[in-house]
């Protein structure tokens, strides 16, 4: 079982010519300004203070990249669907992505989170289809599963499902950084994704 006992943050990138060397297996994550993904990093690593966890979403406007265990990285991608994002911002977020997944050779996965107490977005469909094309589809992380009753959970993971329209295969996780659930499932599927070459 993957145990995460070393994380630096090693690239913060705009363009590719900042990215770090394309030598090692790479997993990103992707998802809402609000969604939590700066804490399920903190969450997963052990380290409070690796990702800045901001007050005012969508803060995150680079590509961000962790090296773990000196193995392999996460990468944090940029935030979308922030309201007070200006267009040419979300214009470049759609460029900065598409170089970096035509441009990554060890991006292996995208893991996408969306918050499990609502239907996902235009923008997550978006997102989803985007990796989907690419080849990139990892698991969907179902964020702040504490916030939804148990007797609401399947309901809640069906229409995640059927609004992304994943595969049957395809993994939905539910993770809670409040109640520290769901990150073994989390991190024995990173290291499933790392371990396929």
């Amino acid at each position: 079982m993957l145990k995460i006992v070393k994380s630096d943050i090693i690239a913060v990138a705009v363009r590719p010519q900042q990215y770090p060397p394309d030598d090692m297996a790479e997993v990103a994550f992707a998802g809402r300004s609000n969604v939590g993904k700066s804490s399920l990093l903190n969450f997963l690593t052990g380290r409070k203070k690796l990702a800045k966890v901001s007050s005012s979403p969508g803060k995150t406007r680079t590509i961000n990249f962790y090296l773990i265990n000196d193995s392999f990285r996460i990468v944090d991608l940029p935030g979308y669907g922030y309201a007070k994002v200006s267009k040419s911002v979300s214009k470049n977020w759609g460029q900065m992505m598409n170089r970096f997944f035509e441009s990554r050779e060890g991006l292996r996965k995208v893991i996408l989170l969306v918050d499990i107490r609502h239907k996902p977005t235009k923008q997550d469909v978006q997102m989803y289809d985007f990796m989907k094309y690419y080849g990139l589809d990892g698991p969907v992380i179902a964020t702040k599963s504490d916030k939804v009753k148990k007797s609401e959970m399947n309901k809640n993971l069906q229409l995640i499902r059927k609004t992304l329209d994943m595969s049957d295969e395809a993994e939905i996780i539910p993770v809670s950084v409040l109640k520290k659930s769901g990150k073994d499932k989390l991190l024995s599927a990173i290291e499933q994704i790392v371990a396929d070459e």
